[in-house]
């Protein structure tokens, strides 16, 4: 009987045998597409304009809009950049025609390097206003610490 009680009760214990769960958990793909998410939800604004350009500092705040506008950019060389792509100065305003469809009321930031003269920046943005678009900004960083 000693012996018995050691082997755990002798040949009255049935082993249950359990059958494999066939159901997907889909809480870890879950988790893993929300991360994935949240990551291209921040990097993507920042790879909008890749031009290097170093813009002048200021004190105005920032302007929240609905549409993605149309960035024009001109860096230190004097380069004129339509987004990412470079341009020559007599190709930016056919493009930005054809881009927006000859819309008016298209939104176009106007991106200069500090280190340009302003004379560049204006030529630029005078053949754009000359074009027949009225909403023409200048885009420029808060200063640090802001």
């Amino acid at each position: 009987m000693a012996a018995q009680m050691m082997s755990g009760g002798g040949g009255r214990g049935r082993r249950r045998y359990t059958r494999p769960v066939s159901d997907i958990n889909v809480t870890p793909l879950v988790d893993v597409m929300l991360v994935l998410l949240v990551v291209f939800m921040v990097t993507a604004p920042m790879m909008t304009v890749a031009v290097p350009v170093d813009l002048p500092k200021t004190q105005a705040h920032t302007v929240h809009q609905d549409k993605e506008p149309l960035v024009v950019s001109i860096n230190a060389e004097g380069q004129v950049y339509l987004q990412d792509k470079p341009l020559s100065g007599d190709e930016l305003v056919p493009k930005l025609r054809a881009i927006t469809g000859a819309n008016p009321d298209a939104r176009i930031f106007v991106r200069g390097d500090r280190q340009l003269a302003y004379g560049k920046i204006m030529e630029i943005m005078g053949s754009i206003s000359a074009a027949g678009f009225t909403k023409v900004a200048l885009v420029a960083e808060l200063p640090q610490g802001k």
